[in-house]
């Protein structure tokens, strides 16, 4: 059925007066019948800083598409807010809301039979949960991000919500006082936007505009500056050329646009989480990735860019210095990414780049020349041995420390070890295990920043690896490994780990073992027994019995 069909059913012919009714009130008159109806799905919340601007960029959307000679119709989705969920229970419905998200935007737009769609979000898990509605719909879409926050200051440092993390490991350790702690904890958020340095959220508006679903230049800009609204009205205009071209979602995301955003996502230095969320959206669309592919990215490019959190800058800087137009550029001319994709302004994407600079300006140090990059080989590593059987991530930029064996300190939740963390009970050469925190286990997969900003702030982050079945946030540094599968809810190796076993995490290697034999592991298997479900009904429930392996996005 071809896109303006789908708005017929609604708003054409006698036999659906009712139908033409009921829109009538809203604000059709006669000559809007014929019009492309475009949803914009909005994020909008003052809950977090990410989603709190989204209003004025939907009210800027949705003029630009009246104008375009569309008829736009606004309606809501939901957010939560990863950094004040963090470390509580209720960070167990932040990937669950990636999936809520995705199904409230299928529905609506599949419902009302809509022409086209542009999804607003600011924030990690609206972000994709909105690419995966679009992906399953397959109708003309695209995304505008709601834009990055710009950096607290404090006594000449540039600070993000990850400075306050840490502030917290550094003040139990003795190393800060509180007035310091306060001081950083009310410098560290100045306004409206998402987390600042190259996290989850800013790693995925990043990969976004390599697909060619979002428009050139917008995956940086600062969500107070003028030119995010001019940008949302843009592209607003462009999906109502869009559904007169007849360019669907799944004309972006092809395979050599999902291998484009994990080139840029690797040059970039950005977050694991974007391993998960690259997965479930290729899911979506039906598209083959595995999670092998990073890997295979991975060795050939390059970190270019100095970011945080294990770099020295926030993403306004890097989009003073060219943003991500100018990393796919320097990609571009080395064969690194494909520029015959097509992008959602009908144009190829090495075509959107023609204009820009071959090699970043001289005067900046965000972005270096790629004969000189921060990492040799892009920095989210697949590591498999006898604890990983179907892989977990890494994020290996930024360690000193590439490979350690110690004892294992087991804890079956965040908290318990969030606490032998507080007490002075993990010391240098430990292994921190936390597991049941997988997509099931949890469920869903909290993220660790808390412990891992704990053991940074307390100086140690380099002498002290963690694994967990759990995630990171994109704030997360350090001999860290996540996505640890199978997890330890469905019977996978984390879960046989007893306190005191040797465990080796090599980033070289790619290898995360635990020193025991097939014999030992196997009798373990067969004594080990599923943790009874504490969740009867509700999301949660329901994530549970449906989400399947971190190996594979964690869809449902």
């Amino acid at each position: 059925m071809a896109a303006n069909d789908r708005s017929r059913t609604i708003t054409s012919g006698v036999q659906r007066s009712p139908n033409r009714a009921m829109l009538r009130a809203t604000g059709f008159g006669d000559d809007d019948f014929g019009k492309p109806i475009i949803g914009i799905a909005n994020g909008f919340s003052t809950i977090t800083p990410c989603n709190m601007g989204l209003n004025t960029l939907a009210s800027a959307a949705e003029t630009a598409a009246r104008e375009a000679g569309a008829m736009p119709q606004l309606f809501g989705t939901i957010t939560i807010s990863d950094g004040i969920s963090m470390g509580t229970p209720g960070m167990r419905y932040s990937l669950v809301s990636r999936e809520v998200i995705a199904d409230s935007i299928e529905t609506v737009v599949n419902g009302q039979c809509m022409d086209g769609i542009l999804a607003i979000g600011g924030c990690d898990k609206n972000m994709p949960g909105a690419m995966i509605a679009m992906a399953r719909l397959n109708v003309p879409a695209i995304f505008v991000y709601g834009g990055t926050i710009r950096p607290g200051h404090l006594q000449g440092r540039d600070l993000t919500i990850v400075s306050a993390f840490e502030a917290v490991g550094a003040y139990t350790a003795g190393k800060i006082g509180e007035g310091e702690l306060k001081a950083v904890e009310r410098s560290a958020c100045p306004g409206a936007g998402a987390c600042g340095g190259m996290y989850t959220a800013n790693t995925m508006s990043s990969a976004f505009e390599a697909m060619g679903i979002s428009l050139p230049g917008s995956s940086t800009m600062a969500a107070e500056d003028a030119e995010k609204v001019e940008s949302a009205a843009a592209s607003a205009m462009v999906l109502r050329q869009a559904i007169d071209k007849g360019i669907r979602a799944r004309d972006l995301l092809t395979r050599a646009a999902f291998e484009n955003a994990i080139s840029v996502v690797m040059a970039l230095g950005g977050s694991t989480n974007a391993v998960l969320h690259l997965l479930a959206i290729a899911r979506a669309a039906e598209v083959p990735l595995a999670i092998d592919d990073f890997e295979q990215i991975r060795r050939r490019v390059p970190v270019v860019c100095d970011l945080k959190p294990s770099g020295r800058y926030v993403t306004t800087e890097l989009h003073a210095a060219g943003g991500v137009r100018q990393v796919m550029r320097m990609l571009l001319e080395r064969g690194l990414l494909d520029g015959e994709t097509l992008t959602i302004t009908g144009e190829r994407l090495g075509d959107t780049l023609a204009d820009v600079p071959a090699e970043p300006p001289a005067d900046q140090q965000v972005i270096r020349p790629f004969e000189r990059p921060v990492y040799a080989e892009g920095h989210l590593a697949v590591l498999r041995g006898n604890l990983a059987p179907e892989g977990a991530v890494a994020k290996i930029s930024g360690i000193r420390q590439r490979q350690i064996t110690g004892p294992a300190r087991v804890f079956d939740s965040e908290e318990a070890a969030m606490q032998a963390i507080l007490d002075n009970r993990i010391v240098a050469g430990d292994i921190v295990v936390i597991r049941y925190e997988g997509p099931k286990g949890g469920p869903g997969m909290r993220e660790m920043l808390s412990p891992t900003s704990a053991l940074i702030g307390a100086g140690l982050g380099d002498s002290v690896g963690l694994i967990t079945d759990g995630r990171f946030s994109g704030g997360t540094y350090g001999m860290v490994v996540g996505h640890v599968a199978p997890e330890a809810a469905v019977g996978g190796p984390i879960g046989l780990l007893q306190e005191g076993d040797r465990v080796t995490i090599d980033a070289d290697r790619q290898r995360l073992d635990v020193q025991l034999d097939e014999a030992e592991l196997a009798r373990r298997r067969a004594a080990w027994q599923a943790p009874p479900a504490t969740e009867r009904q509700g999301v949660l429930a329901k994530y549970r019995q449906l989400v399947g392996s971190a190996a594979t996005g964690a869809n449902t």
